[in-house]
């Protein structure tokens, strides 16, 4: 069958075969390989051309999948040859294998009985983007966050040993998830604990931005060219020169547990560790990966460490030459490696306002500190990381340092904004209680795709901020409806003079425009938005847009008028407003797009417990439920949770009894109650 052919490297020898939309080009001696897979050990009955031939199939579904669904590319097409291997060389009904974070795990996926279900990955009812043991027997650990692999395996070591098993137990980690200080807690312990375990590190030089720091720079392969080179070579002639012993004194160096090798690779700083360390290994040739897998298998008197050396993006040019772009990616042309752009007029997202803003405040004031976790494309801090060298830093994956290191920059008078996704905060929780909030220091927390992410799923959902924030002392916290309100939000944070946390969605803004002259936002203070008697709309953030276009209809349809208030802040909340609200409407509806548990309309309804405000009034909240969201786009997910405008409208319809007998109320021309 032909198709378009997709741009590959001409390197790869593993997809030598032109990879095509439609289906694999059959090779002469053999069709479709993976339709042969009807169990993962069947990957170990393939012989060596049948192996390259299934790489370049997986190769093929990955890019055609993740073409029409979208996902994490880049890093999955890297792995196609250590899955393989992996699947060759242990026994995947007994051994376990754990996927740290799962961006790489796609391949895994098509040869762990899923092919058939591929092309749902990431859509609502479809496969997860993410290893998940609900989903699969060989998901042996639930992934989404980094760095979690090598701690979740040697809790797997010792239980077998408990239990009095003999199965192999592999953490495949890559080189960013290892910059993160729970990696290092794991190896820590495994190498005191002794328990035979095998860590394959995936060393292709970059996570999701790429790398920072030391550690960075130890694993870089580069260490492997110029002058590492140069003086293993000089070392090992000067050992050859010593008269009559020169020749096994080099030779016995070469040998040795301890080798040259190992002073000039990261074997130094994993056997310091007590890993027995093997390495680097080239991760796209298959009689190499299975030959060292086999050797680290057969250890087993102490853990193993075995370096992988990568290459993201491998077999797909597009995705090797830009494999930031390809790491977490939306519909691109398959054929080309063009990615699907936003329609020119359409409205910026919150992630950039939020980079131009922060951009805006640094040029006037020097105080401003842009720091982020190995995010900066995805926080919008590229663009500030670019114009201000000197105050921006990427800490890696280590958002407890993160927050620690912004707490030590306010301590000395700067302005840290810390930009981070809301589902990564919830690991700096501790920082943020301890360091920033006790010592009521001046940091900004920017909480990035606050809410409903959407395909990522549960792991990634920003469901629980507004809940885990909002009972620390000194810390405010702000939820922007809109752009205009987003930038005001920001305006303020420089003077704030305490803790803040500005927490705003996922995707495009509102596409209203900025005001020319843009003011702080006022702290503490919520505003009206639409006038009504009827019921009062009571939102935060991301639901007001749904509850102005609910009320709108629910005037069209029924006459009945129903307000919108938008709160601006969960803390300081804006108390005198919402008693009044409470004293002037008899029906309120809250809703936000956080958990109910403890979120915003909690705090309302605490309040007016409090107050003794309860009395006579019909309440009803939306958010949230007390349940793990699963993935799928965030329209879909909005609709079947009820915080569209239909599920806001609904709410409504169910709050209006069919006889009004509330009181009028009276609104001034700006629409605040009287």
């Amino acid at each position: 069958m032909q198709g378009n052919s997709y741009p590959v490297s001409p390197a790869d020898s593993a997809t030598k075969e032109h990879l095509v939309n439609d289906a694999p080009q059959p090779s002469p001696c053999t069709a479709s390989i993976l339709s042969r897979i009807a169990r993962p050990a069947d990957v170990a009955g393939l012989n060596h051309e049948e192996k390259e031939h299934l790489a370049g199939e997986l190769r093929e579904r990955i890019i055609r999948t993740v073409a029409a669904n979208g996902g994490h590319l880049a890093p999955s097409l890297g792995v196609v040859e250590l899955t393989i291997a992996l699947l060759s060389v242990f026994n995947p009904e007994e051994d376990k294998v754990i996927w740290d974070v799962g961006h790489q795990s796609y391949a895994w996926k098509l040869l762990t009985g899923r092919a058939d279900m591929f092309h749902t990955l990431r859509r609502l009812g479809g496969i997860s983007g993410f290893p998940k043991p609900e989903e699969s027997r060989y998901d042996h650990f639930g992934v989404g966050h980094s760095s979690t692999s090598v701690s979740a395996a040697l809790g797997m070591a010792l239980a077998r040993d408990l239990s009095g098993l003999k199965h192999h137990v592999l953490a495949v980690i890559g080189d960013g998830s290892l910059t993160a200080g729970l990696a290092f807690e794991g190896l820590n312990q495994a190498g005191d604990m002794g328990r035979r375990l095998i860590v394959v590190l995936n060393d292709n030089e970059m996570s999701i931005s790429p790398n920072v720091g030391a550690l960075s720079l130890f694993l870089s392969r580069n260490m492997e060219r110029g002058w590492a080179r140069r003086m293993r070579k000089e070392v090992k002639d000067l050992l050859k020169s010593i008269p009559g012993i020169g020749e096994e004194i080099a030779a016995y160096a070469q040998r040795t547990h301890r080798s040259l090798k190992t002073v000039f690779t990261p074997g130094m700083l994993f056997e310091a560790f007590r890993f027995n360390y093997i390495g680097p290994v080239n991760g796209h040739d298959l009689d190499a990966l299975e030959r060292h897998l086999h050797m680290a298998a057969s250890i087993d008197d102490q853990p193993v460490l075995l370096h992988v050396l990568t290459r993201k993006g491998k077999g797909y040019a597009p995705a090797e030459t830009r494999p930031t772009t390809f790491h977490g990616i939306g519909r691109f042309d398959a054929a080309t490696g063009e990615v699907f752009a936003r329609p020119a007029d359409a409205p910026p997202t919150y992630t950039e306002v939020f980079g131009s803003t922060l951009c805006s405040l640094a040029e006037r004031d020097r105080r401003i500190v842009a720091i982020t976790a190995a995010m900066s494309s995805g926080t919008g801090t590229g663009p500030f990381r670019a114009r201000f060298p000197d105050r921006f830093v990427d800490v890696g994956i280590c958002e407890q340092h993160a927050v620690t290191f912004a707490a030590g920059l306010a301590a000395q008078g700067y302005r840290p904004f810390v930009a981070l996704y809301s589902t990564f905060a919830q690991r700096a929780y501790d920082q943020i209680v301890h360091d920033v909030c006790i010592q009521n220091l001046p940091v900004t927390l920017c909480l990035d795709r606050a809410g409903l992410v959407g395909e990522d799923g549960p792991t990634h959902h920003g469901a629980f901020d507004l809940s885990f924030l909002r009972h620390i002392p000194n810390l405010s916290i702000a939820a922007p409806r809109d752009e205009a309100q987003l930038q005001a939000a920001l305006l303020a944070a420089p003077d704030f003079g305490t803790p803040l946390a500005i927490r705003y969605p996922r995707g495009a803004a509102s596409g209203r425009p900025l005001p020319e002259t843009p003011r702080p936002l006022p702290v503490g203070r919520g505003e009206w938005l639409r006038d009504g008697q009827d019921a009062v709309l009571v939102t935060i953030g991301s639901m007001t847009g749904p509850a102005l276009a609910a009320a709108d209809r629910l005037a069209g349809e029924s006459g009945r008028q129903a307000a919108v208030f938008d709160a601006c802040w969960l803390k300081p909340l804006p108390e005198e407003q919402l008693l009044d609200i409470a004293r002037r409407f008899r029906i309120i509806l809250l809703a936000e797009e956080n958990a109910l548990a403890g979120g915003f309309s909690s705090a309302v309804l605490e309040l007016l417990a409090d107050r003794d405000m309860l009395t006579g009034l019909r309440v009803r909240r939306i958010g949230l439920p007390d349940a793990f969201v699963e993935h799928g786009a965030q329209p879909a997910l909005r609709a079947r949770l009820g915080l569209d405008e239909e599920g806001v409208l609904a709410a409504l319809r169910e709050l209006l009894p069919p006889a009004l007998r509330t009181k009028q109320i009276l609104f001034s021309p700006a629409g605040v109650p009287r």
